[in-house]
């Protein structure tokens, strides 16, 4: 303990975004663009190739035809690809508040030296919020008829109600209470609204402390903490329910929200763990040592196990008791679209499970940042998948895949939280000098 005392730290660090990094984003942008448009060119290429063949005017006429739909399902396959990294990266960006605000509601000293880095994830919400709400205009709902039939949701389709209407359906007749545009956009508001402004207060009292310090502001803090946490714990799984659960909205399941809160949490997770390892490797952070490594570490390895129990209960349950208003959405994925979705499901399970469960287990694993990092690497390329095979098959049917527009969008997305996150992390100091726990969290020691 007497050498820990002897160390002088900087606590007045302040964080210059690196122009390399801010660069590689936007090429990542860049990038991300060009692959889509490279996508989109080898999607309406293969259909004008099979337009080309018609011998006669009828038949050209039914090429024709059928090179519209593919047209159509190229770029409703698009719209699916930005509503499920909206989706996956708006679960990050929320996480990274709520790792904030559970650290306050626990009175967490180990965090302290970190918290500023979740902090800046919240800045990532205005953007994929609007961009949520536009996506939901124009390829969510039933009014954009160049898809040839309905949106990414089913349940938007008009006359889902009408008895007397070719398109009723009787099981979705009974959930429009719940599942209308006037109302799922209200909610999908109220949650951006309130999510930003909660997070808003709590970061404007984090850099008050800084100035003022004591113990009044940190206190008012976990007030609020509290209060997001319990808009949070319903929120969350309202969110989940409507954008990923209501893309096949006949199936039902009480653990879906649970499952990718899950899902979002690990994720976040590890962005937190590697922001966190790119600063130390930059020369920030000298304070945080193998010890608050350890503790994300242990944080990936616990919440993966976490995301298998729901998921095992999940399935397991509607596995053994084979209802068949249930098992739908699984024979979908295993016996559905010529199974193209079943590899993934089981890559799904190895990734997101047995990877990190093996990887983590030891403790020396979990304090070498080069072997946290490639476990992070994967937790998110994993959790990306678990999204994506999610929805995908709801929303395109045979039409999803994955390939240059799947990259691309991702790419994009990536490129764009890296740029929001890096500039608003160097908006204000990186270390909350003032914080009741600071000392705990510089000594901090198994």
């Amino acid at each position: 303990m007497a050498e820990h005392h002897s160390v002088s730290y900087n606590l007045d660090e302040q964080y210059i975004f690196d122009p390399r990094i801010r660069r590689n984003a936007i090429i990542a942008v860049v990038v991300g663009f060009a692959l889509v448009i490279l996508g989109i060119i080898l999607a309406a290429t293969g259909g004008g190739h099979e337009a080309a063949h018609g011998e006669h005017a009828g038949a050209a006429a039914e090429h024709a035809g059928a090179a519209a739909e593919h047209g159509a399902s190229w770029l409703k396959r698009l719209f699916a690809n930005l509503w499920i990294n909206n989706v996956y990266f708006t679960g990050i960006a929320l996480c990274g508040i709520f790792f904030v605000a559970v650290q306050y509601a626990a009175w967490a000293g180990w965090s302290s030296l970190i918290l500023r880095i979740p902090m800046a994830f919240g800045f990532f919400l205005p953007v994929t919020g609007v961009l949520m709400i536009i996506y939901f205009l124009v390829a969510g709902a039933d009014v954009a008829h160049i898809f040839h039939g309905h949106g990414l949701f089913h349940w938007t389709v008009e006359g889902i109600a009408d008895e007397h209407s070719p398109n009723f359906d009787e099981v979705l007749a009974s959930k429009t209470w719940y599942l209308n545009f006037g109302f799922f956009m209200a909610r999908m508001v109220v949650y951006f609204v309130v999510w930003f402004t909660l997070f808003t207060i709590i970061r404007k009292r984090s850099l008050q402390e800084d100035i003022e310090g004591g113990l009044e502001i940190y206190d008012r803090n976990i007030v609020f903490s509290a209060i997001f946490i319990i808009f949070f714990a319903v929120t969350s799984v309202m969110a989940a329910w409507d954008w990923s659960m209501s893309a096949d909205p006949h199936w039902f399941s009480t653990m879906y929200g649970w499952y990718t809160f899950a899902s979002w949490w690990v994720a976040c997770l590890a962005t937190i763990t590697l922001a966190t390892i790119y600063l130390k490797e930059q020369g920030y952070l000298k304070m945080v040592n193998s010890n608050h490594l350890h503790d994300l570490g242990k944080f990936m390895f616990a919440f993966s196990i976490f995301w298998t129990y729901v998921w095992f209960a999940q399935f397991m349950l509607i596995y053994y008791a084979n209802i068949p208003e249930e098992t739908n959405h699984f024979n979908e994925i295993f016996e559905g679209f010529g199974g193209k979705y079943k590899g993934m499901f089981f890559v799904n399970l190895l990734v997101n499970f047995l990877f990190p469960f093996l990887a983590l287990m030891t403790r020396e694993s979990k304090r070498k940042m080069t072997f946290l990092k490639l476990v992070a690497w994967g937790i998110l390329a994993g959790h990306w998948l678990d999204f994506y095979l999610n929805m995908t098959p709801f929303m395109l049917g045979d039409d999803g895949g994955i390939g240059f527009m799947e990259l691309g969008v991702i790419a994009i997305y990536a490129g764009a939280f890296v740029f929001v996150v890096g500039t608003f992390l160097a908006k204000a100091p990186l270390i909350a000098k003032n914080h009741p726990m600071l000392e705990e969290s510089l000594h901090h020691n198994q």
